[in-house]
């Protein structure tokens, strides 16, 4: 990475951390992180703003503040291994991928899932494992996680989540309540889910099913 390049992420990170109080490893995963990647090539102009992005596929890429938000309420030091339900543009499995050993992420619409692997390898992330799939059901194969981020709203968290959560885990995800969405941890104590709301957020819904080729 040139020294312009590297002037404009920490520029970019400097303006989230006025925002958003950032622990320093989540502001280095920001100075790493080459944004302009993840977004369609219409709006690279617009990549280091603070503003979420549309993209292919009806869906959007999220505000950097936001991915800071959920990454922080995500608690991730200490951490070895995430599961992120909602790959998107890659983005945020990125930023995770600077703060944990492995992360897994599933998409269910394939065209979104093949350009985020692509991005992966041009960065040459190889922590990143993916999957095409209704991340509903979570990817049991790999479970328990320490930590669940899911990347679209829901009116309420699958079970199926909980069940693959590992024990003192913590589990993020924006809530439908009523017209708002609240982002909500989640943490596993004695088997038992306590949920303390966080603040208000704007997701695209999750949705069933998987959508091939295209």
């Amino acid at each position: 990475m040139d020294r312009a390049k590297r002037i404009t992420l920490q520029n970019f990170a400097d303006e989230i951390a006025d925002a958003v109080d950032l622990t320093p490893e989540i502001y280095r995963a920001f100075c790493e992180i080459e944004r302009e990647l993840f977004v369609p090539q219409g709006f690279r102009r617009w990549a280091y703003r603070l503003d979420a992005l549309p993209m292919q596929a009806s869906q959007w890429i999220s505000s950097p503040v936001t991915v800071a938000r959920m990454t922080l309420h995500l608690q991730p030091e200490g951490a070895d291994k995430v599961l992120e339900v909602g790959c998107g543009s890659g983005y945020q499995a990125a930023i995770l991928s600077r703060l944990f050993r492995r992360v897994f992420t599933i998409e269910r619409i394939e065209s979104l899932l093949n350009e985020a692997k692509r991005r992966f390898k041009e960065l040459d992330i190889h922590n990143i494992h993916t999957r095409l799939d209704d991340g509903q059901r979570g990817w049991r194969e790999f479970a328990p996680y320490e930590r669940i981020l899911l990347s679209a709203s829901t009116p309420k968290v699958p079970d199926a989540l909980f069940e693959q959560l590992s024990e003192g885990g913590i589990l993020v995800a924006p809530i439908e309540k009523g017209e708002e969405q609240i982002i909500t941890r989640y943490q596993k104590k004695n088997g038992t889910i306590v949920e303390t709301e966080k603040e208000r957020c704007l997701f695209v819904p999750v949705k069933e099913g998987i959508e091939q080729g295209r």
